[in-house]
């Protein structure tokens, strides 16, 4: 292996390929990320291989030298437009900074000015001096170049680098964008992230988009850059521009439905949910064996101190192994007691805190404290741990779970999240149709049959609704009882409907008896012990035409689908009324009925 990784630097045996990063709101190209691979057919082909057997060996500058100037030369030969990203190590990136004037003259010499260049960070190996990364971040902007970091979220140290670097750009890691569309606590994570970006001057890219359902909900989301195979494949020879398939969505105004969460969740969980289990160190213990305790456990960042089960400190790994660092600190201190390295005043919480109470703690503690995170006890005795990360993982979730109000019968978004997803269709100025559903005579059918017959026709009307609306564009929600509401966002909203009706007129045979269905309908006692007939079960479906321009909220919206609906169930057996007037006042009838 070590033969074969010498004979890839000596010829230069690496291929560079590029994939896209697209602007999410313009549907135009903005730079390439620069990846590579190994010879074909050989174990090193793949990145990964590559650069662990470059570890292995102590060839990792060296490899990572040629992967850059490879991509950089073959950025240049293609003439590509736009922003190269290039991925370097923090080791790389040091040296970078270290040689200003060499890594300056070796990008004009291949005809790139330092501008069109994106450093993207990658965490090979966990970072402690960033000092040092600050210092060669800072020659390196002083060159033209920006600063992205990559795989946000994926290790504790990216927020700190983060925090540290102020980047350009952040990239999120793929693992919160792929099902981001069907998954709230994800979407919820990039949403925290983009608001963050914000404030800081930071822009987002997405990575890993693999559907058309994760694509448009990034877009709709106000992330700025997005990459991934649904996009573009990496390619020798990229495009210079997006496929139809890609570009068509992005330049919609259709917007994507926000996933939905079906079970309730604990509103008022506590410290104790984001324990975690940290053998302490106690004051009579030496700096050594802290030293040798992180050594053992490279997961392991803090190390609170304990004496006779009350914690009077912490210990963080980049602390001491900052001071282990300085000439003859480890001979001087090294067998002295770990009380001499530690913080005196970590933050404390007691098991039963409330985690908003926890949040606003930490918020108004100092900044030291979002890294070091917080020891929890219990009733002042040391329990365990707890981090910012887990803390603000549960926060985002018990904002979900608030925002977020489904039926229990149906499991479809109730009256929050239908006024919600309206509030978004006029806020981007979509046009759409709002269409009201109401189950004709559905009060007598379960006082005679039963209310479990009577939630099987809600469960089976539910499902007819969710089968015949688009997934990716069209919301169903369920007002209540026996009413549910669809908000097309697709022009075939007529044939939709049509098709519910038919569906529906052939699901009801199944709810009566040969008897019943001969007669068209049943008789029942009313209040008074009057015998009644009743017809069978039918669908009404009013629609309004909605234009944004006309409609302010979704209370006028409600109103005039409201009123669509009153109309629809004047018309005998399944039936369907269309409201085509595009403003809230008034109505022109436009009817069409189709039989039971």
């Amino acid at each position: 292996m070590l033969t074969r990784l010498q004979t890839i630097i000596a010829q230069r045996q690496l291929r560079a390929l590029f994939q896209p990063i697209v602007d999410m709101q313009a549907g135009q190209i903005i730079g390439y990320e620069g990846l590579i691979r190994g010879p074909q057919d050989c174990p090193l082909h793949a990145p990964l291989a590559l650069f662990e057997a470059a570890r292995l060996h102590g060839l990792s500058l060296e490899v990572e030298r040629l992967c850059c100037r490879t991509v950089l030369l073959r950025f240049a030969e293609l003439g590509l437009q736009g922003k190269l990203f290039l991925n370097v190590s923090p080791e790389c990136l040091l040296a970078l900074g270290e040689e200003q004037q060499n890594s300056l003259n070796a990008l004009t010499a291949i005809g790139l000015d330092p501008r069109q260049v994106v450093i993207e960070l990658t965490e090979n190996q966990p970072t402690y001096d960033y000092e040092r990364l600050r210092k060669a971040v800072k020659n390196c902007r002083e060159l033209g170049f920006q600063i992205a970091i990559d795989d946000l979220g994926e290790g504790f140290s990216s927020l700190r680098l983060w925090s540290e670097l102020r980047p350009e750009y952040v990239k999120i890691d793929m693992h919160f964008i792929q099902g981001i569309h069907s998954d709230p606590v994800k979407m919820q994570f990039v949403r925290s992230i983009q608001e963050i970006a914000a404030k800081s001057a930071t822009a987002v890219i997405a990575e890993g988009i693999e559907t058309r359902g994760e694509l448009l909900l990034i877009r709709d989301l106000g992330i700025a850059y997005g990459q991934g195979y649904h996009i573009a494949r990496p390619h020798a020879d990229p495009a210079p521009a997006l496929t139809a398939n890609v570009a068509e969505p992005l330049s919609r105004s259709n917007i994507s439905l926000y996933p939905k969460e079906a079970t309730p969740r604990d509103k008022s969980p506590t410290a104790a949910r984001l324990l975690r289990h940290v053998t302490p160190a106690t004051q009579a213990q030496s700096n050594n064996h802290v030293y040798e305790m992180f050594a053992a456990n490279a997961a392991l960042d803090i190390i609170p101190v304990v004496d006779d089960g009350i914690p009077i400190g912490l210990i963080t790994r980049s602390g001491l192994i900052d001071r282990f660092a300085r000439p003859y600190q480890r001979e001087l201190y090294g067998k002295k007691s770990c009380a001499l390295f530690m913080d005196t005043a970590p933050l404390i919480a007691d098991q039963h805190t409330r985690l908003q109470d926890l949040s606003q703690i930490i918020v108004e503690a100092e900044r030291h404290h979002m890294f070091n995170g917080f020891i929890i006890t219990d009733h002042g005795r040391y329990l365990g741990m707890g981090t910012a990360h887990d803390l603000m993982r549960e926060i985002t979730q018990m904002q979900i779970s608030a925002a977020r109000y489904a039926n229990l019968l149906t499991l479809l978004p109730g009256n929050v999240p239908i006024d919600e997803h309206i509030a978004r269709l006029l806020q981007c100025g979509v046009r759409f149709a709002a269409c009201y559903v109401d189950i004709d005579n559905f009060k007598p059918f379960n006082d005679v049959y039963g209310y479990r017959k009577g939630d099987d026709i809600i469960q089976q009307t539910a499902r007819l609704l969710s089968a015949h609306a688009d997934p990716e564009r069209d919301f169903v929600g369920h007002i209540g009882g026996d009413d549910f509401i669809i908000l097309f966002q697709n022009e075939d909203w007529e044939l939709r409907c049509a098709a519910i009706l038919a569906a529906f007129a052939g699901v009801v045979p199944d709810y009566y008896d040969a008897a019943t269905l001969a007669r068209g309908g049943y008789l029942s006692l009313d209040r008074r012990g009057h015998n009644v007939f009743h017809p069978l079960i039918s669908l009404s479906l009013g629609v309004v035409r909605i234009d944004p321009a006309h409609y302010r909220s979704h209370h006028e919206i409600a109103a005039a689908a409201t009123d669509a609906k009153t109309l629809a169930k004047k018309i005998p057996g399944n039936s369907l009324f269309v409201n085509r007037r595009a403003r809230p006042t008034g109505i022109e009838e436009d009817r069409a009925s189709l039989a039971a």
